[in-house]
């Protein structure tokens, strides 16, 4: 069995990362997450991007622990917001992982913005280092914000974000749903042949 670290203690992100393999047909990869390692120190998410974010958290695991490791920096986008809250999701409202927080903020910024142009894209960076080198995919999910939380499933942004063609919110998917099509899930199925040749 090889070990993958996942750089997160997220459970949600493990479990939606186990749901890819398994459908990928990958069995031979446990996955541990920042809680099974010994603690190390995690650079701050500085990057610019959510590519370089992704690579740095995935670098900081590999060169701590010596396995392999991969790691996600995703938000949201928000075009009447010139693409903000983007690598400032987590933390849009000044407290980092506030999620009811940061979309209580979204929310008031976007009150006088019409229908039209509530347009939005879930975006996911997902980086894998190990002593092979480094993959970095990036995966997008269309939609607009809408004006009030529906449903109470998924995590972030996920009650307010309705993705394109859909009557409900991210947080009213199942997860098998949100598997395939969210952006995670578009950005970790881009990643399966990089994970295949870990076994």
């Amino acid at each position: 069995m090889t070990e993958l670290l996942v750089a997160s203690r997220n459970k949600k992100k493990l479990a939606e990362l186990r749901r890819v393999l398994d459908a990928a047909g990958i069995s031979g990869l446990r996955l541990l997450s920042l809680d099974d390692v010994a603690p190390y120190d995690e650079s701050p998410e500085t990057g610019a991007t959510f590519e370089e974010n992704a690579l740095a958290k995935a670098r900081d695991g590999f060169e701590a622990t010596g396995l392999a490791c991969v790691a996600d920096d995703s938000g949201i986008t928000v075009a009447a917001l010139n693409g903000m809250p983007g690598v400032l999701s987590a933390r849009w409202s000044g407290t980092h992982g506030n999620d009811a927080a940061n979309t209580e903020l979204l929310l008031a910024q976007l009150a006088d913005v019409p229908d039209e142009r509530r347009g939005a894209a879930f975006v996911s960076a997902c980086a894998l280092v190990s002593a092979s080198g480094s993959t970095v995919v990036r995966g997008e999910w269309p939609g607009t914000v809408t004006r009030e939380p529906r449903g109470d499933g998924g995590f972030g942004y996920d009650p307010v974000f309705l993705p394109e063609g859909s009557e409900r919110t991210a947080a009213e998917l199942t997860p098998a749903e949100k598997d395939a099509s969210s952006h995670r899930g578009r950005a970790l199925t881009l990643l399966v042949p990089a994970l295949r040749e870990l076994l």
